[in-house]
């Protein structure tokens, strides 16, 4: 469950019930919104849901017992664990318990010392120093040392790389394009020292973001001695990292099964203390059947539970439930051009670096277009009624968990379909008496292609509202091929920039670093929607300089970009989300809350003090 990643692809789950065309209205069920007897708040329909962010039940710790986690996903991991070569939000969830965390963080998700490196930044020299401690071990026993940081860097770094993870952050480093470039055998930036335990690395400029758990400087390590003679190419393919991962977190991977389960016993040389826990079964369970699992008490904890059928869940004996906002969020993006690789010479050297190359003439360039539809849809109305309140409206890309930079002025497009007509008129888009949708400004036939993932009851319902809503203002929306996308397919499409989308539904799991570069910078691969402008190309800049530490000054760019964003809208943020976790009453504690002392017993990081207080589930 921690996410320290800087960001991951979430599956969507934007879904509601099956009957949307009358919540457009203000018409609101009166109901109770207090606090009920499992943890949680009773469902609403006004106002977001609160919850308690630890539970505590009594009962002695037995010896060791084995912890089933049920993981509710539609959608199967890869199985790649490797944080540098993952891409998606259900790897993340099952390397977290074995793969180990180099830096801890505070309730603000700033670096501190409690993870197994310290981080000191040098403002002056443009230098990072990362220093691990010592005693921390490899599952195999081999010694973590900085030397496995490094390994990470030139695993991103290598001209033979093809994931996602080689952003402007690792550009930034002294040294890295050059070895990208292939034009050099070391990054001429990065200095170990002689124990191999202290690992500095030269930036061309440092920014206030670095201070942030997965904010600018690449915090993960991989053990060399395992992976380093292994061709990066391969590495994706690799039994080491399919099969037999090597972590230095408190739980050891035993088996997996693609996609359906992993089994992890503990490490007793963990470098925290000898988990508690025997182990940890964890187990992929369809949304179809995550209640009745609960029903039947089948799991200690279930995470990603759906949120649009917590009220078929949240009193269920034998159950607590805890939660808290996600970082994350659901959007609508528009594709407006294309990836471009990076360019070279005739000896191969790279004269531009990869890039996304915005296209004026794409179908969806028109900002006004981008605008009304996101004026036609309700998402007030869809968090409300159809989450419970466990999801509402989004106005930015920032998420309020990042309070200093969330600007909660800027309104966003609250339903208004007679403000979307509006603009569509303005602008050009006819819609002619007796016609059922609109032509282009230029008159021509107007058809927008949406892909959507697939996810749960209610996943293609949300869809066809979505589709619904602009057919009642004059736009063509078709479902691509008429159907909902499997997570993994969808995301390649949409990485690929398949020529036959022109608009999907996607979510972002946002990391601890609310610096939105990776997700909307010119180089970053996961910029989807291919928008580039100077102004935000100044934007990000601005963010990442070192003038930002001047707090007060970077949250000033925020706000402003945030405007600007919102204006120009290559996505429409949809939903902020609530995440709840179900969790058996012979669970001894779990604690969800940012910023928990890793050594509490039941902190989500602290895996190894997680313990059972009976034999069998709690039913009743």
């Amino acid at each position: 469950m921690s996410n320290k990643k800087k960001y991951s692809l979430l599956a969507s789950s934007a879904a509601v019930a099956f009957v949307l065309a009358a919540c457009g209205g203000s018409d609101n069920a009166d109901s109770d919104n207090g606090s009920s007897d499992n943890g949680g708040s009773e469902s609403g329909s006004e106002g977001p849901l609160t919850f308690e962010t630890r539970v505590e039940n009594e009962g002695e710790a037995i010896e060791g017992g084995t912890m089933n986690i049920g993981y509710v996903s539609d959608s199967p991991f890869t199985g790649i664990f490797n944080w540098e070569l993952y891409d998606g939000n259900p790897d993340a969830q099952v390397m977290a318990y074995t793969m180990g965390e180099l830096v801890g963080s505070d309730e603000n998700y700033q670096i501190d010392d409690s993870g197994a490196a310290t981080l000191e930044l040098d403002q002056e020299a443009n230098t990072v120093t990362i220093t691990v401690k010592d005693g921390i071990k490899w599952h195999d026993g081999e010694p973590l040392t900085a030397d496995d940081v490094l390994f990470a860097h030139e695993i991103i770094g290598d001209p033979e790389y093809t994931g996602v993870r080689y952003t402007a952050d690792l550009q930034n480093i002294v040294g890295m394009e050059e070895y990208k470039n292939g034009e050099a055998d070391s990054i001429s930036g990065m200095t170990l020292s002689d124990d191999e335990m202290t690992l500095t690395i030269q930036y061309k400029s440092v920014g206030v973001q670095m201070l942030q758990a997965g904010g600018g400087v690449w915090t993960y390590a991989e053990p060399r001695h395992y992976l380093g003679d292994i061709p990066v190419a391969d590495l994706e393919s690799a039994p080491e990292v399919r099969e037999k991962p090597l972590g230095y977190g408190p739980f050891k991977v035993d088996n997996i099964v693609p996609g359906e389960s992993v089994s992890y016993s503990r490490f007793d040389d963990y470098w925290r203390g000898t988990p508690i826990l025997d182990g940890i079964e964890l187990q992929t369970v369809p949304t179809a059947t995550a209640v009745a699992a609960m029903e039947d008490a089948q799991f200690d904890l279930f995470i990603d539970m759906p949120t649009d059928q917590y009220d078929t869940f949240a009193d269920l004996p034998g159950y607590s439930i805890v939660g808290r906002d996600e970082n994350s969020y659901t959007y609508i993006g528009f594709k407006l051009g294309e990836w471009q690789e990076a360019q070279e010479d005739e000896e191969g050297n790279i004269t531009e670096p990869a890039k996304n190359v915005y296209n004026p003439d794409a179908k969806m360039a028109d900002k006004n277009l981008r605008q009304a539809m996101a004026y036609a849809i309700d998402n007030d109305a869809v968090g409300e009624r159809f989450y419970q309140g466990l999801r509402r409206r989004a106005n930015s890309p920032i998420i309020p968990n990042f309070s200093d930079y969330y600007n909660e002025d800027v309104v966003g497009y609250p339903y208004d379909e007679d403000e979307a007509n509006r603009i569509l008129d303005e602008a050009g888009y006819e819609w002619a008496e007796g016609e059922d949708f609109r032509t282009t400004p230029e008159g021509e036939e107007l058809v927008i292609n949406f892909a959507s993932m697939s996810g749960g009851d209610v996943a293609e319902p949300i869809a066809e509202y979505y589709i619904q809503s602009w057919a009642r203002i004059g736009l063509n929306v078709q479902l691509l091929e008429g159907r909902l996308h499997e997570f993994n397919s969808f995301y390649d499409r949409v990485e690929a920039d398949d020529p036959a989308i022109d608009i999907y539904q996607g979510a972002w799991g946002t990391g601890t670093d609310p610096t939105p570069e990776g997700l909307y910078g010119e180089t970053a691969p996961f910029n989807y929607t291919r928008w580039v402008t100077e102004e935000n190309n100044e934007y990000m800049e601005q963010m990442l300089s070192s003038e930002g530490f001047d707090t007060e000054w970077r949250a000033e760019v925020f706000n402003e970009w945030q405007e600007y964003f919102m204006e120009e809208l290559p996505i429409i943020p949809t939903l902020f989300r609530t995440e709840v976790f179900p969790v058996n009453d012979r669970v001894g504690a779990f604690d969800i809350t940012v910023g928990v002392d890793p050594e509490t017993a039941g902190a989500e990081t602290g895996y190894h003090t997680w313990y059972l207080t009976s034999e069998e589930r709690v039913t009743e």
